[in-house]
């Protein structure tokens, strides 16, 4: 087997996955179980691959490839039953969930800003189709036009930001170009940084989040949410750590702003919220400041702790909005948080996914979430940034609020009646996914260090 298909192994195996559940649809009855179990069988390869360590395969690829397999596998398990007692399960859901998490690959591993761009392009066309999958349902199509139209103006910047690159450096490398010394540079740096913030929801470009993940399903909502920051977190914390000094003290006080504004908004925010889906957004949306935090630090021991962050943000987000799904009845997603009172005495296993889910975004013990931010701020005060670090500690016990309001809700009776609790099954292959979900928080709030370890490795350390 060539170097180049070892390397290019997991990018591989989700175009071919996809075109292939694509191309199953034009064979005569097929099962409509088997577009879900072809398309969990290619996004298990790139974790595979990634756990078999090859030789050709950067250290930060393969933690990519897991991680983002992970995910798309996790939410076809979300998804599965889920689209088919709603009646929009088939072969267009699943060919472009792999190919959004073949975008969604190339722009985490990019060396080059040609492919940084076609990465965020194709995972967002695709995700601009899956939000709108369920054709008779206004709010996701609206949701779909309300992310597609500032995604293509974002995209405008970010191209624009590239262009002023490459005329300042003469190289479309991202390492090689970003060295290059001058305003230029630092004026098309700030660009991408823009057109990377928004799919990050990093404010002041925002305001998309809130109505997108209200609309959209919520196994794509946890897929937007967890596989998309990933990514594009991912390519962050490559040009932050590529950046050159004098670039950096240019647009650093910028970015200090920005996460100190990111995580007042999304923290405050989620409190006035009486939507369960949007106050999951705009909690999305603090923890995306945390992140933005650590990628300032990237070179001072921030990048190990955004890392372990962006791996159980992951886990939170699916377990949360997963579970959501399966709390839900046929007609939309159970919304409104007076609708989830006392579910935690009927449904106490799918409550309890939602509750740890909840417990770890607002950073209680013992979550992965606890031990993500305490190395984010860790490393935040370590580099240098501590007013930074301790409003993000002030708005971090904000989070805690909103939180415990949902929490609470979960485990009163006296509404109960007042609001059916008739859901639909989640299926087995769901089940097990919000179990896996809530066993990897509680695990990694416990026993970090397992996946500590594997990310000081990848830096070179113990």
């Amino acid at each position: 087997m060539s170097a180049f298909v070892v390397a290019y192994f997991p990018h591989l195996c989700l175009a071919f996955g996809g075109l292939l559940v694509l191309c199953l649809s034009m064979a005569r009855s097929v099962p409509a179980g088997f577009y879900p179990a072809t398309a969990a069988l290619f996004a298990a390869l790139p974790g595979l691959w990634a756990v078999a360590g090859p030789q050709g395969g950067s250290p930060i690829a393969c933690f990519y490839a897991g991680l983002l397999s992970v995910i798309a596998l996790a939410t076809i398990a979300l998804l599965a039953r889920y689209a088919e007692r709603r009646g929009f399960a088939g072969d267009a859901l699943y060919g472009l969930l792999l190919w959004s998490a073949l975008g969604m690959l190339l722009l985490a591993d990019a060396d080059d800003w040609i492919m940084l761009a076609v990465g965020l392009e194709l995972a967002s066309l695709c995700l601009y189709a899956l939000i709108a999958a369920r054709l008779d349902d206004n709010l996701g199509t609206e949701a779909a036009l309300k992310y597609f139209l500032p995604g293509a103006m974002a995209l405008a910047v970010l191209l624009f930001g590239m262009a002023l690159i490459y005329a300042a450096s003469g190289s479309m490398e991202i390492a090689a170009s970003l060295a290059a010394p001058g305003p230029l540079t630092a004026a098309g740096l700030a660009l991408v940084l823009v057109g990377v913030g928004f799919k990050l929801s990093l404010a002041p470009v925002h305001l998309w989040t809130p109505d997108v993940y209200q609309g959209a399903p919520a196994p794509v909502a946890a897929f937007l949410s967890s596989g998309s920051k990933a990514a594009a977190a991912a390519a962050l914390l490559h040009v932050c750590s590529e950046v050159s000094p004098e670039a950096r003290e240019l647009l650093w006080p910028a970015l200090a702003v920005g996460a100190g504004l990111t995580m007042a908004v999304g923290n405050l925010g989620a409190v006035a919220q009486a939507s369960v889906k949007r106050l999951l957004a705009y909690s999305s949306i603090a923890q995306m400041g945390y992140i933005l935090m650590a990628a300032m630090a990237v070179n001072d021991g921030g990048g190990e702790a955004a890392l372990f962050y962006l791996a159980a943000f992951a886990l939170m987000d699916l377990a949360a909005f997963g579970a959501v799904g399966a709390l839900s009845a046929q007609i939309g997603d159970r919304d409104d948080i007076a609708a989830y009172r006392g579910l935690g005495y009927v449904h106490p296993w799918r409550a309890g996914v939602l509750a740890i889910g909840l417990a770890s975004l607002a950073g209680l013990p013992p979550t992965a979430g606890f031990v993500g931010k305490f190395l984010v701020f860790g490393a935040a005060l370590s580099a240098g940034y501590v007013g930074l670090a301790a409003f993000g500690i002030i708005t971090a016990v904000v989070g805690v609020f909103y939180a415990l309001r949902l929490l609470a809700a979960l485990y009163m009776r006296e509404s109960l009646i007042a609001h059916p609790a008739a859901v639909y099954a989640a299926g087995p292959a769901g089940t097990l996914a919000l179990g896996v979900m809530a066993a990897g928080l509680v695990g990694l709030g416990l026993f970090p260090q397992t996946l500590l370890g594997a990310i000081a490795a990848l830096f070179g350390g113990a």
